[in-house]
């Protein structure tokens, strides 16, 4: 197979990041809530978090459910159910991003993972939101409404993607984990040696 950025499939379809670029809107920037340190403050215990436990650290993510209901919807769901728990993240970029939730991760067959997920796609939630470093955003195949359970997060600005994944969170503690993860020894379809397992729990 060949991998443009990100790769994975589900049922046989490409899980890509194809690389776009594309103008972002200075007004957004300036005026972007989730950048506002006073709304930061004020609102976070209004916003849904993620947390990511790992064999490597923890990281805490803030969802952004006005950016994205589906998907945050989708997310916030599938951790509650436990689906993420004991999956991995199976693919590595340095200087790119740490990718996972892929439910195929959780046995000790390498050769399919980035291949699964939910059984089911959701629609895309694209946004002028940009994929800046510590960005959640989620892979999918060629078609823009083939999401399921598998994400990435952006280790470096990323803004080649903007517009064509869909941003659903952010980083807001343990960006140094991801720093960890991203670097580890991998193979050569960028899986890392050695398991990166995570728990995902969901509090308000």
């Amino acid at each position: 197979m060949c991998f443009l950025i990100i790769m994975s499939s589900v049922n046989g379809k490409t899980l890509a990041i194809v690389s776009v670029v594309i103008l972002l809107a200075v007004g957004f920037i300036l005026f972007n809530p989730f950048n506002s340190n006073s709304n930061s403050s004020n609102n976070m215990s209004d916003r849904q978090i993620a947390v990511i436990e790992t064999n490597f650290g923890t990281i805490v993510i803030q969802l952004f459910p006005d950016v994205a209901p589906g998907h945050v919807e989708n997310f916030v769901k599938l951790a509650q159910d436990g689906f993420y728990d004991g999956t991995t993240f199976h693919r590595v970029i340095p200087g790119f991003m740490i990718q996972g939730g892929d439910p195929n991760s959780k046995d000790d067959d390498r050769s399919n993972d980035g291949q699964g997920g939910p059984g089911y796609t959701i629609k895309a939630e694209f946004s002028d939101k940009p994929h800046k470093r510590g960005i959640l955003s989620m892979a999918r195949a060629q078609d823009p409404n083939s999401a399921g359970s598998q994400f990435f997060i952006v280790v470096a600005d990323s803004n080649f993607l903007d517009g064509q994944y869909t941003v659903f969170g952010e980083v807001i503690e343990g960006m140094e984990v991801a720093d960890k993860i991203v670097n580890v020894e991998k193979d050569g379809n960028d899986n890392p040696r050695e398991k990166v397992t995570m728990k995902v729990t969901i509090r308000s």
